[in-house]
């Protein structure tokens, strides 16, 4: 386990799934933690969870697609513990669609969600992040690096999150300030639960699930925690700009 004493971390999308699992970790390792998401009572039993850890928990109901709220989650974490040493973007949605059918609306939430609440809270952060040399890990997605169908706007918003990535770690590198991304395959979470997916539905897209990732089997939302928390750690102080794909294989095969 890495030592996170000392330091401060936002989460957002905190209240389930890989967002969870990561502001657990950084909690166990010591870091003073802001924990960010809309469902409150998530947040309220993820705080009784930690508690009995070594870091601290503040947990902030809120919306990433709402100005107040992201300015709301920035000043929390600097009025409360100081600054921000890590910003972990864990918030996301998914969605059905292809190029002829997804609406407008449908697209710009995706957009809105996924791509430029994650831009937005990067701007936000940076001041205190550059000030104390910090980092930002971003959840994208094996969409992101590949092309899936029926998940267009979802795909293009990853891709999107991709390439904001490397693009901030370039120009920030030279303030001692990390960018990176985790790239995860299916992973056993909430996300296409709340997209309307039907526990059936689910079960069945698990199992198949299996079958198109190499090594057979889904990821856990831990094992991607796992891997943020490596990425951002001192340990990884000299990797910057990366989209790390994390996926069973899933990424290395041809559609199936």
């Amino acid at each position: 386990m890495e030592n996170f004493e000392g330091t401060t971390a936002i989460v957002t999308g905190a209240s389930s799934g890989i967002g969870r699992a990561t502001a657990k970790e950084f909690v166990k390792s010591g870091a003073s933690v802001v924990a960010f998401a809309r469902n409150l009572s998530h947040l309220q039993s993820l705080r009784d969870e930690c508690a009995t850890e070594k870091g601290k928990f503040l947990l902030l109901q809120g919306d990433a697609t709402k100005e107040a709220d992201r300015k709301k989650c920035v000043d929390t974490a600097v009025n409360e513990f100081g600054g921000i040493d890590v910003l972990v973007q864990a918030a996301g949605i998914i969605g059905s669609g292809t190029i002829e059918n997804t609406t407008e609306s449908q697209w710009n939430e995706m957009m809105d969600v996924n791509l430029t609440s994650v831009y937005r809270m990067m701007q936000l952060a940076l001041p205190s992040i550059i000030n104390r040399k910090g980092n930002i890990v971003n959840v994208s997605s094996v969409t992101g690096t590949r092309a899936f169908p029926n998940v267009l706007a979802y795909c293009v918003s990853k891709a999107g999150v991709d390439q904001l990535t490397r693009c901030s770690a370039l120009e920030l590198a030279p303030k001692g300030v990390r960018v990176n991304a985790v790239n995860p395959g299916v992973v056993v979470t909430n996300l296409h639960r709340n997209s309307g997916m039907n526990e059936e539905s689910y079960s069945r897209f698990l199992e198949h699930s299996k079958t198109t990732h190499p090594l057979g089997r889904v990821g856990t939302p831990e094992e991607i925690a796992d891997l943020i928390i490596f990425l951002a750690s001192e340990k990884a102080a000299w990797i910057t700009g990366v989209t790390y794909s994390i996926d069973g294989g899933r990424s290395q095969t041809c559609f199936r």
